[in-house]
């Protein structure tokens, strides 16, 4: 077996749920420190974390990803046990293949091939790895980022091995990834008797209006990398469960996606003036879960750009949708560009998972070419 896939069923056979690391930065680490990293390891309340470099010149050039993985759901419906990490048809099979521990020991196999070719490169390359990036991300990637802020450690790039590809390894480069904002108000009512409305203050048909009213607002008209920010109502609840009364509160909660021309001050400004214009009481809280980051064209996007072309042979797309990710924290705290580039998307967090052998041997060769494009 080659060193990518021999890294990745090691990976993949530790059964790493969320916050759990279980050993798998233990053989990063090792596999590391024969690379002449320093390791610094970073535990923050039950999570693992590690940080490591190599070299103390610019530019800095991080990989960094997470070694926890999501629940497997019911095994009985996988067709092999989810963490045999069993080769079937071409395919690995097993939780965390896609996501993204195939992309770990990309990253690992490439590192070890460049290092060895270019010994005296410039530069400096860097891993920061997490186990909570698939759960409350508390104690992960945010901590690390805010320890090297701290010890002023600078970053220039920095590749997230995220799944972000669609149809074909490489067709797609996550450069960037909206905010995401949360938050829910009460309208408060008066409770009373069906029959008699007027002895009552109806909280449903209050808000009805309001609910219009942001649903209808063009918060924003998105720019060149993202499309306009989207404002969607994911719960309402009111009523006591019987026919003849009318409730005396109701409940909203709503999430904005949004994209850098708008901040979150501005969002929630922009809510609270949209309700106070109806006159009824409220109360809302709110909670923001991810700043929006950026990564336009330039050294890192034409390094990746450059990388899948001489490998795969095809023109990659730039995409800031979907969800989340560690990059979120990244580029704000340590103020650095941020691309995810990673294996096809199309089976994590499924029963099933799995990701293409001959796809994981040419990341691993992609990210050969990002690190010979960047440090030499």
């Amino acid at each position: 077996m080659s060193k990518t896939l021999t890294l990745a069923k090691k990976l993949v056979t530790i059964d790493s749920i969320t916050p759990q690391d279980k050993g798998c930065q233990s053989i990063m680490t090792s596999y590391l420190n024969d690379l002449n990293f320093e390791i610094t390891d970073l535990k923050f309340g039950e999570v693992d974390n590690f940080w490591a470099i190599r070299g103390q010149e610019s530019p800095v050039f991080v990989f960094a990803g997470h070694t926890d993985v999501v629940p497997v759901g019911s095994e009985s419906e996988w067709h092999m046990p989810p963490f045999s990490a069993k080769v079937k048809n071409g395919m690995l099979y097993g939780r965390g293949t896609a996501d993204m521990k195939g992309s770990l020991a990309a990253m690992l196999s490439a590192t070890d091939r460049f290092v060895k070719d270019y010994s005296n490169h410039k530069g400096s390359i860097g891993y920061l790895i997490t186990s909570d990036e698939e759960g409350p991300a508390i104690n992960g990637t945010v901590k690390v980022a805010q320890y090297l802020k701290k010890i002023n450690q600078t970053v220039d790039y920095c590749l997230v091995g995220e799944p972000s590809s669609t149809h074909e390894l490489g067709d797609i480069i996550k450069n960037g990834r909206r905010g995401s904002l949360n938050g829910s108000f009460r309208i408060i009512g008066k409770q009373g008797h069906i029959a008699y409305p007027h002895l009552a203050n109806n909280p449903i048909h209050l808000v009805i209006p309001a609910l219009n009213d942001l649903c209808n607002e063009v918060w924003d008209g998105g720019n060149e990398y993202f499309p306009a920010t989207s404002f969607q109502i994911s719960n309402i609840q009111s009523g006591t469960g019987v026919t003849n009364v009318i409730p005396s509160e109701s409940n909203i909660v709503f999430n904005f996606r949004y994209s850098t021309e708008c901040t979150q001050e501005q969002l929630q400004s922009r809510v609270c003036a949209i309700l106070d214009k109806r006159n009824f009481e409220y109360q809302i809280t709110w909670e923001h879960s991810g700043y929006p980051f950026l990564t336009p064209k330039g050294k890192l996007v034409n390094a990746c750009f450059n990388a899948i072309k001489t490998v795969k042979n095809i023109n990659t797309q730039l995409s800031t949708s979907g969800g989340t990710s560690d990059g979120r924290f990244i580029a704000p705290i340590l103020k650095t560009r941020v691309i995810e580039l990673g294996p096809l998307n199309a089976t994590i967090h499924q029963v099933n998972e799995c990701v293409s052998i001959q796809d994981l041997e040419d990341l691993s060769d992609i990210y050969y070419h990002i690190l010979k494009n960047i440090l030499t």
